[in-house]
């Protein structure tokens, strides 16, 4: 493969940041190149061909028979439609989180892929926090891991609840880090502006008896992401907006002469955190990997894991609010 021809499904606000991406790194000698973009709204996608010096398709299969490639960011409810049709087209497929609106949608997603032999995909950006990268090197068997994840509201992916628009990031972390998949989970949720929860609270719990406690919200006052791990040997703390992180560590052995040698040998450190954005960091791992170079971003399977747990945080609320309505 020689330059990586490649195109934009849907450029609203996540989107566009593709295209953006795609253009940047065609301009500073990544073998790629945005052909073009599409979307619903014939203006829009005109105006982000513009912005970025690229062609507007007023269909996606004319834009599909141009790339080898495409970023997928229409909303989740057509992620599986636009998927299904680039495949079948002989495109490889990065759709952005979630993978799907459900694990049956997901599979027939897998299954496109097998059948056309094309790679697909899955944007957990998250993944590629600098930040993040750096702390999986001190995390090695947590016992305790604790997310939190608040947004401001916005009138946006409200097709889905807040597990599947917020949650589902630190639920794919945690998936990756603990390297199992849940064996319990409880959850409650509570919906505030709109028809679906805006609040969530879930914890799993794994089968090495790793406890994960997830908090997110699309209705705060304030913008949070920070996740923390705590393990026999080091406390280890990330704030992925800021993208930065720190580890407090005690000596084993001062550990065992009791608690107050333990306080006093406490070290701690700051991460060293590489320079990244993420989502271009993940793009480029998406092109790599169409290249044999790497393993790109998180695979098909793993997103449909991460939606598959994420439905059990769901059912979890729902028996939750049930038990409320019983009462």
């Amino acid at each position: 493969m020689a330059v990586l021809r490649v195109g934009v499904w849907g450029v609203g606000v996540w989107g566009e940041k593709h295209a953006r991406i795609w253009r940047a790194l065609a301009s500073h000698g990544a073998e790629v190149e945005l052909v073009g973009v599409h979307d619903q709204s014939a203006a829009r996608a005109a105006e982000i061909a513009a912005l970025y010096d690229c062609e507007a398709f007023p269909s996606a299969e004319g834009m599909l028979r141009r790339v080898e490639a495409v970023s997928i960011a229409v909303p989740t409810i057509g992620h599986r439609a636009a998927a299904e049709t680039a495949l079948g087209m002989g495109c490889h497929v990065l759709v952005e989180k979630p993978l799907a609106v459900t694990t049956a949608e997901a599979d027939s997603m897998l299954a496109a892929a097998q059948h056309a032999g094309r790679v697909l995909q899955v944007g957990q950006v998250e993944r590629f926090n600098p930040a993040l990268v750096a702390a999986r090197a001190r995390v090695s068997v947590p016992k305790f891991i604790e997310a939190h994840r608040l947004a401001l509201f916005q009138p946006r992916s409200l097709d889905i609840d807040v597990v599947f628009d917020l949650m589902i990031h630190d639920v794919d972390i945690v998936l990756q880090i603990v390297g199992q998949v849940p064996q319990n989970v409880s959850a409650v949720g509570v919906a505030v502006l709109s028809q679906s929860e805006d609040i969530a609270n879930a914890r799993l719990e794994f089968p090495d008896g790793c406890v994960a406690n997830l908090t997110a919200s699309r209705v705060s006052q304030e913008r949070l992401r920070r996740i923390r791990f705590f393990q026999s040997d080091a406390y280890v703390s990330v704030d992925l907006i800021e993208r930065t992180g720190e580890v407090l560590r005690v000596d084993p052995r001062a550990a065992a002469a009791g608690p107050a040698a333990a306080l006093a040998a406490i070290q701690r450190s700051r991460l060293e955190v590489p320079e990244g954005e993420p989502l271009r960091l993940e793009l480029e791992a998406f092109a790599r990997s169409l290249r044999g170079d790497g393993p790109g971003a998180a695979s098909g399977w793993a997103g449909r894991e991460a939606l598959r747990v994420a439905e059990d945080v769901r059912a979890a609320m729902r028996r939750r609010s049930l038990q409320w309505t019983a009462g």
